[in-house]
């Protein structure tokens, strides 16, 4: 035990120093990271408080729709946790860059690789318990759970981390002892786009949307039988789910005792089967992690006239930075495979707006159908935000260390940081204008709502791109292991916030604008001059607020990357 504390006291202490050696810079980004972090806390929690408590306003199935939801709560973070710890165990496991050191020290394999798994549960973990402890909480708060539901949380919880954690390991490792460590993650992150697509079908399948419409079911005894079909007595969240509800409500003091006895057994079990595979396949897995990846020239053609077509309009010098940056993603599993995902989550954007029951609302059909199309702007921007916290705003980041090469070649550093905004406009745009027409299509709105959604939107790229660039100018991180991981810093939080107030901005501006030239045109009323002005002035200041989107984020990030040292 001794030697296990030994391996993982570096990673504490080493957070420790890191916090109390900060610059007064870093603590107010901490404190700011974490005054955002306790308001969405809140936020979640009083939304969950609202939901539940609307629950408990419906006689007779609302106890049983706030059980179902748990269930479901239990089942999402439960196949999270199992893929987070899938990803985290093969960097921390495999791909470390402190593991040959570790590797090389007087320590047993088995006391090694307890003292890594530990770190992955840590690392994978965090995440969901953000997310889960304000919903959770709002359980406690609605139900009046007592002192045993707290306790029964915390030790249940675990067990089920203990219990992904094993699964995740366990998939890792057979995965590399088969596959190189450097190819295994290109298929896990293959896998990892199907997966998501797979879940998001189950979802649909599932046909959540039914639970909250008892019309769609002949007989109130097909309403309740559906309530309590996802009832699955082999799955942990489930033994859960049945031993908190059992706490929480005050009834089947046995079936919790039992419920605990089955999971912590499992999760025994598991542990143990983990530590017993990594005696045979652990080490095995590490040696292969150390070859060096070989690399194909399948789709080299293409790639190259893709980049040949993209360089033309650059220049020689910039082109050959963006020429690196295309070549770069493109020959990166990890990064291109995204480009699925992205695909999945717009055809799935629009599909969403197809089944919406739009005729069974109380409210005049064309007038909710514009109504729709008019915030979706603000969805699609938000849409957009999220995409571009990933593409556009590392894209600075992306030299890593080889930003000095950038600073000392002739390239002006303005015409590189405007090369790379126009580098992501055009893909951004087309993204954007698909994402809008098509959900237009979908709600079969009129020309007007049409026409408007589709040039405000084109119009918000441009200053949703900007930003990217230029808060990725400012908050640059050209030390980071992976590229994914920029955007979680305060910088992507920090743009995706300013971002969000950028189209928040928009959409409130327009809002007067066009509910006037809209029910003008229902009524059959010309629009009189004053509101015209108003109009004119509306539209001008969002005009304004998309200049100063582009303008004042570049600006800021050149200087910023004036100075940087």
């Amino acid at each position: 035990m001794g030697d296990i504390w030994l391996l993982v006291k570096p990673r504490i202490l080493g957070f420790r120093n890191h916090l109390a050696r900060a610059s007064g810079t870093r603590k107010k980004r901490a404190l700011a990271m974490a005054g955002l972090g306790v308001s969405f806390c809140l936020g979640l929690f009083v939304i969950s408080c609202r939901v539940l408590l609307h629950f408990q306003s419906a006689e007779v199935i609302g106890d049983i729709l706030a059980r179902y939801l748990l269930s479901m709560i239990f089942l999402t973070f439960f196949s999270l946790l199992i893929f987070s710890h899938v990803i985290t165990a093969l960097s921390d496991l495999f791909l470390s860059n402190d593991l040959e050191l570790c590797h090389s020290m007087p320590v047993s394999l088995e006391k090694i690789f307890v003292s890594r798994a530990v770190q992955t549960l840590a690392d994978s973990s965090w995440m969901v318990i953000f997310f889960g402890v304000p919903i959770l909480m709002a359980y406690a708060y609605v139900y009046r759970a007592g002192p045993a539901f707290y306790f029964h949380l915390f030790h249940l919880s675990l067990a089920m981390t203990v219990i992904a954690g094993s699964i995740g390991i366990l998939v890792t490792m057979l995965l590399v002892y088969v596959f190189p460590a450097q190819r295994t993650r290109d298929i896990i992150m293959l896998l990892s786009v199907g997966m998501l697509v797979a879940l998001y079908f189950l979802f649909r399948f599932m046909r959540p949307e039914r639970l909250v419409d008892p019309d769609a079911f002949f007989t109130i005894m097909q309403y309740m039988g559906a309530l309590k079909a996802p009832r699955s007595p082999y799955l942990p969240t489930q033994w859960i789910t049945d031993a908190l509800w059992a706490s929480l409500t005050g009834s089947g003091g046995g079936d919790v005792l039992f419920y605990m006895g089955l999971i912590w057994s499992t999760a025994a079990a598991l542990a143990v089967i983990t530590v017993w595979t990594a005696q045979a396949l652990y080490f095995e897995g590490f040696s292969k992690s150390q070859e060096a990846k070989k690399r194909k020239a399948a789709g080299k053609r293409l790639l190259d006239r893709l980049v040949k077509w993209v360089e033309r309009p650059f220049g020689s010098d910039l082109g050959a930075v963006l020429a690196k940056d295309m070549r770069t993603f493109f020959r990166d599993n990890t990064q291109w495979s995204q480009l699925l995902l992205l695909g999945a989550l717009v055809v799935v954007y629009v599909y969403n707006f197809s089944v919406l029951p739009l005729d069974k609302s109380p409210i005049r059909l064309d007038f909710l159908q514009n109504e729709l199309a008019f915030l979706n702007m603000g969805l699609a921007g938000f849409v957009l935000s999220a995409v571009s916290a990933r593409f556009v705003f590392p894209a600075v980041s992306a030299e890593g260390s080889a930003y000095w090469i950038i600073r000392s070649s002739p390239l002006r550093l303005r015409r590189y940081l405007w090369g790379k905004y126009l580098f992501f406009l055009l893909p951004m745009a087309v993204l954007a204008e698909v994402l809008i027409i098509g959900t237009n299509y979908m709600l079969e709105v009129t020309p007007f709502m049409m026409g408007l959604s589709s040039v405000t939107m084109l119009f918000m790229v441009f200053g949703i791109v900007a930003l990217g660039i230029g808060f990725g100018a400012v908050y640059p991180d050209f030390k980071h292991e992976n590229i994914a991981q920029v955007a979680t810093g305060f910088g992507g939080v920090l743009y995706m916030i300013v971002s969000s107030l950028f189209i928040g901005g928009v959409i409130v501006l327009e809002a007067g604008p066009v509910y006037i030239l809209f029910m003008s045109g229902v009524r059959g009323v010309p629009v009189s001059p004053g509101k015209w002005a108003f109009i004119v002035v509306s539209f001008a200041a969002v005009l304004a607020l998309n200049a100063a989107a582009v303008w004042r984020p570049m600006r800021t990030g050149l200087k910023a990357l004036r100075g940087y040292e």
